[in-house]
Formats: C-alpha cells, sequence, structure tokens
C-alpha cells in the first residue's frame, strides 16, 4: 500500500520483509459503502498488501471464508459473490513452500539499463516485492530473472535493488540499483527529495473537481488513519509526519472552477509519505478518480456522467494516479538523467472520455 517510499539502509535492517514461512490469518468487515462490491474487489481494497490475483487464488482455493455463516463452514468460493454489510470474511494465507525468491518470466518495460541501475515503468497491479499473502508474481521475481545475481543486497533477501516503491496499483518509473554502491548513492537522494540535490519525481493524478488556483502546495502532517488500520490520514503534527506536496493544474474537465467535473493535476513530492498523493488531495477536496480508500465519498459522481465514463472508471480497479517523471543523478558519472512516462492506456481512454464532457 505504499505510493513511493525510500529504503534507506535503516528501512532495509528494521523493514526486512521475508517469505511467511507459517500461515497468517487476516480478517476484514464490510461496511454500508462497500456493500455490493465483488468479493475479490472488496478483499483487494481491505488486504491492499495482497494483490487483486492473489486474492482471486486464495478465494478459489477455498481459503476465504464467512466467519459467521455456519453452513459448509461459510467458504466462499466464487469471486464474484457480492459482499454485504455487516458480513465479516477470515482469509487464511497459506505457508509459501520455499522461501528462496525465484526469477519469474514477467514482462518488464525498460526504460534504460546500464550496469549499475535499472529504471522500468511499472504497470499498475504488480506488488513491487514478496510480503505476506504475495510470496512470488512480484517485481522483484521478475527483476531476478532480467538482472540474475547483479542487483543490490541492501534491501535484504525480499527487496534486491530496491531503492523506492510504489503502490501495486500505481503505475509508473522506478529505478533499481544493480550494486550497493548505486544503492547508497539513490538512497541518499531519494531520502533527500530533491532539497540540496537535483532528485524529482512527479506524478500524475486524475482528481475529481479542480482546484480554484492554477498551483499550490499542501502542507499537512500525515500519519496512520485512527480508525482504519489500511488509511492514512491528516492528523495532527504530534500525531504524524511532516508531509508536503506541489500541485500544477494541467487542464480540467466538463467545465471550469468549481463546475469541472474532473481536472488532470501534476504533483511534485517534497517528502516520501505512505500514499501521500492521495490523502493530500482527498484532504484538500479533490481525492483521485477510482481511489478505492479515499474517493469512496465520490462515487455519487459517476451518477452525473455518461454511462460509457462510468463504466470505465468503475472497471478501472485502482486509482488514478501514475508516476510519470523520474530525475536523479548517476551515482557512478555523475551525469543528470531524466526519464517521463506517458500515461497508460486506462488513463488516457478515461482522459479521452473526460475531454468529451
Amino acid at each position: 500500500m505504499i505510493e513511493t517510499e525510500t529504503l534507506t539502509d535503516l528501512d532495509a535492517s528494521m523493514e526486512l520483509d521475508t517469505i511467511e514461512t507459517e500461515s497468517s490469518c487476516l480478517t476484514a468487515e464490510v461496511n454500508a459503502a462497500q456493500a455490493g462490491q465483488r468479493l475479490d474487489r472488496f478483499l483487494s481494497e481491505a488486504l491492499p498488501d495482497v494483490s487483486r490475483t492473489r486474492i482471486q487464488s486464495l478465494i478459489r482455493e477455498g481459503h476465504v471464508r464467512i466467519t459467521d455463516d455456519p453452513s459448509s463452514g461459510g467458504t466462499i468460493e466464487d469471486v464474484k459473490y457480492r459482499v454485504k454489510p455487516g458480513e465479516c470474511f477470515e482469509v487464511t494465507v497459506p505457508p509459501a513452500t520455499d522461501p528462496e525468491l525465484k526469477p519469474q518470466d514477467i514482462p518488464l518495460n525498460v526504460i534504460y539499463e546500464d550496469d549499475d541501475l535499472i529504471v522500468i515503468d511499472k504497470p499498475a497491479g504488480l506488488v513491487v516485492h514478496p510480503g505476506a499473502g504475495q510470496p512470488d508474481g512480484t517485481l522483484v521475481n521478475a527483476l531476478l530473472a532480467h538482472c540474475g545475481t547483479s542487483l543490490s543486497g541492501i534491501g535484504g533477501v525480499a527487496r534486491p535493488g530496491i531503492v523506492h516503491r510504489l503502490d501495486k496499483d500505481t503505475s509508473g518509473l522506478m529505478v533499481v540499483a544493480k550494486n550497493d554502491q548505486t544503492h547508497r548513492a539513490l538512497a541518499e537522494q531519494f531520502a533527500d527529495h530533491g532539497r540540496t540535490g537535483e532528485m524529482r519525481r512527479g506524478y500524475l493524478a486524475l482528481v475529481w473537481g479542480a482546484p480554484s488556483l492554477p498551483h499550490g502546495r499542501i502542507e499537512a502532517p500525515i500519519g496512520r488513519h485512527p480508525a482504519s488500520r489500511t488509511k492514512m490520514a491528516v492528523v495532527p503534527k504530534d500525531k504524524g509526519r511532516f508531509a508536503a506536496t506541489q500541485w500544477r493544474l494541467v487542464e480540467s474537465y466538463g467545465g471550469k472552477g468549481k463546475d469541472a467535473v474532473a481536472s488532470l493535476i501534476e504533483c511534485r513530492l517534497e517528502t516520501g509519505r505512505t500514499h501521500q498523493v492521495r490523502v493530500h488531495m482527498a484532504h484538500y477536496g479533490h481525492p483521485l478518480v477510482g481511489d478505492p480508500l479515499y474517493g469512496l465519498g465520490f462515487k455519487s459522481k459517476l451518477k452525473t456522467i455518461p454511462e460509457s465514463l462510468a463504466g470505465a472508471i468503475s472497471s478501472l480497479d485502482r486509482q488514478a494516479l501514475h508516476a510519470a517523471h523520474l530525475a536523479f543523478v548517476h551515482p557512478a558519472s555523475g551525469t543528470l538523467l531524466e526519464f517521463n512516462s506517458e500515461l497508460p492506456d486506462d488513463l488516457t481512454e478515461i482522459v479521452r472520455q473526460f475531454n468529451q464532457l
């Protein structure tokens, strides 16, 4: 559930993930706003560390049950089952049969590569590294197949080469280190967030409504949501960490200012907090289109737009967020490298339809 987060040497030693060797049990309860969702979608939103593909497999294999339904043990094996308010689901994640990471032939969109690092354009839905409930099928497995053993070991067994992360449902640019020296140098740049150097990260976000100003800056501390373990929130200073996001209005759709239905926003991060763009834009009154955690209050907007557009947004199955720009100084050559990534097809189609309003 991490949008973009720098992994320093200290982070790696303190947060080292290892693949589960014992079964784990996860629970999720349906609230009124989630009623009617497909079971696989509900669970993937409620348990953001487990990919939707993995959730679907667990359902079909009989590892999901309704805890208060005694019939047949309450097991649900239909991924399309529509959840009801008050239902509580228990997901049993079986242990991995082999704790060793294995290379997997998963396609990678490689933007740049040399002996020290590789830049990839990650698709939405791809988890960055293995963890509880996601032992394989991750970006790390793909990198092991592509790079072999030439990945930095600072990130630990489950995170070779991983300097920073993107949420599984956020698409876009990532850089991965192939050796420890490069890893340390890149981690320092990401930790600095461009305050004293040339490192930059830029996102494109489709949001509901449009800001009244052409650009601005959101400075608001972010911490764990007081009532939901899966969410972050803007909280008092003593309960969160400093967070700042610069934003710029790129274009609006269906009107201007308060009359706009939606808009495309460019965001630049000054910090790297969990769900930062999503939390800050929702706090500002413009949550991301399709955001299952922070945009549910705008679900009624779907009734005010053309059916085809509403259908495209409903089938998006992710927040409309793309890591579109990445710039950093190459640790070995000292050259500034800059990369840009166009919006992927799913978001491009929604923009096309918004432009027709």
